[in-house]
């Protein structure tokens, strides 16, 4: 079920200020508050989508990384300034319950579809019912030129020229493997099965943090095609947690469709988060705002908005 973005993502454009605060103005440009949306190891935040907004809230669905049956896999986040954050779980149709669920983006064009990341590199596209208390799975497919040792964290969908791109990441672990990006080509088929193009890769390593280092917990491409990345030091289920997010580089896409895809040599860092292990990163559409979520381990998982993106 396709349906035009339009109206959804300008209430969102022309509202997020209310939704924000003052603490993320353009004089001020701050990160608000952080948000608890749970407080044990099953209510992280793995991955995160803005869906609209309405009213003073901002509304996204998010994954989480739980394994066993029964346990939550996708919710919906409610942020609203200055209030507590409210998550609710929605259920999974559609073929057996994923396992490590990594990464969310929306299908570029559509209001109701998406695609989710699980950590050993199944593409899960999924859509969000109509009344919006489930998501269906529509088809699975494996990503392309999975590498050895691959951990995916990361994924992310951009549109040029009525061109779409998907952008992923295996997350590298420490100094000795840094992430390995990858770009191709994405489309999805009369009958909803994900195809992916030819595949273009780089490799980067984080500016910060240093220790126990995910040098790509997530990523995600400006409207003016930067390339940001959230990076994470994970020491355990109980911490300390540490992250940041950097200005990686580029992706395009020409309207022939070719993708480009360069990595900076020396990254910019543009913020740091202490006390938390980022996980989702996702720019507001129609504004200079990121969502950012957490997955905080035995913490649960919180939110925030920050501006980072243009």
């Amino acid at each position: 079920m396709r349906k035009t973005l339009l109206t959804a993502m300008t209430a969102i454009g022309a509202g997020v200020a209310v939704a924000l605060g003052t603490g993320l103005s353009t004089a001020q440009p701050k990160a608000a508050p952080w948000q608890q949306v749970g407080s044990d190891v099953k209510s992280g935040i793995s991955g995160l989508a803005v869906t609209y907004r309405s009213g003073g809230n901002l509304h996204a669905l998010v994954v989480r990384d739980n394994k066993r049956p029964g346990e939550n896999r996708v919710a919906e986040v409610t942020y609203r300034h200055g209030q507590a954050a409210v998550a609710t779980p929605l259920t999974w149709l559609g073929g057996a319950e994923p396992v490590d669920l990594e990464a969310l983006d929306a299908v570029p064009g559509t209001s109701d579809e998406y695609v989710a990341v699980a950590s050993r590199g199944l593409a899960y596209h999924l859509e969000l019912t109509d009344a919006g208390e489930a998501v269906r799975v529509l088809d699975i497919a494996p990503l392309p030129a999975i590498g050895t040792g691959d951990d995916f964290e990361s994924f992310t969908l951009t549109s040029r020229h009525g061109k779409t791109v998907a952008v992923w990441a295996d997350r590298g672990e420490g100094k000795d493997r840094p992430a390995t990006l990858y770009a191709a080509p994405f489309s999805i088929n009369s009958y909803g099965e994900s195809k992916f193009g030819a595949v273009k890769t780089a490799t980067f390593r984080a500016p910060y943090p240093k220790g126990d280092l995910r040098h790509a917990s997530d990523m995600e491409v400006t409207r003016s095609g930067r390339l940001l990345v959230s990076s994470a030091s994970d020491a355990g289920d109980d911490g300390p947690f540490d992250s940041a997010v950097s200005d990686a580089g580029r992706v395009s896409v020409t309207s022939a469709g070719r993708v480009r895809l360069s990595v900076d040599k020396t990254p910019e860092l543009l913020t740091k988060f202490k006390g938390h292990k980022i996980e989702a990163l996702h720019c507001v559409p129609g504004s200079r705002v990121a969502a950012l979520g957490t997955d905080d381990e035995n913490a649960g998982g919180a939110v925030t908005m920050h501006r980072l993106c243009d």
